[in-house]
């Protein structure tokens, strides 16, 4: 893999997607966790367009209605309706086994942010994380792998706080913050 020039458009709009990134899994509140995320994957669509990966750029707009429609509803039949056009989209465009990374982290997203919430929608999303690493790896993302590594060790801290303010008596995943 050649070496990325870190300051194409394609890497510049990465980094637009890891502070939006970074901002998202600061937030202790699940609206605004899911407003940030909005953001971060509109950036993501267009950063994976510049790099001519279409899978991610799929599962970036999935993952962008699947935020947006989190914001409303709660139904698990619209959950299942963007997992499954993950795996449609899957089935329709992957072309290599690294390709359906971000498609399986967009599913468990779905999945986190319909079914869950608080600190279990975080760690369901941590594995999500864990998957996007290894896709941007393979892309070549700069901003897309520091932004997951970031996320990654930003989640972690926030589970732990929402953990810790549990434990006195705070209200865990619920508008506080």
């Amino acid at each position: 893999m050649p070496a990325p020039d870190w300051f194409s458009p394609a890497q510049i709009v990465g980094y637009a997607a890891f502070v939006l990134g970074v901002g998202c899994f600061l937030q202790t509140d699940d609206r605004r966790f899911k407003l940030f995320m909005t953001g971060e994957c509109v950036a993501y669509v267009l950063h994976f367009a510049l790099l001519g990966n279409p899978t991610a750029v799929a599962s970036s707009l999935l993952s962008t209605l699947r935020s947006v429609l989190s914001l409303r509803t709660r139904s698990r039949w619209v959950a299942v309706a963007v997992v499954a056009a993950n795996v449609g989209f899957g089935l329709a465009i992957a072309t290599r086994p690294s390709d359906w990374l971000p498609l399986a982290a967009s599913c468990l997203g779905t999945v986190a942010l319909f079914t869950l919430q608080g600190i279990p929608m975080r760690l369901v999303m941590l594995g999500g994380t864990g998957l996007w690493i290894a896709n941007n790896l393979i892309a070549g993302s700069v901003g897309g792998t520091a932004l997951e590594l970031v996320v990654a060790a930003v989640n972690l801290a926030t589970i732990a706080r929402l953990a810790r303010d549990g434990r006195r008596g705070g209200v865990s995943g619920s508008p506080s913050n």
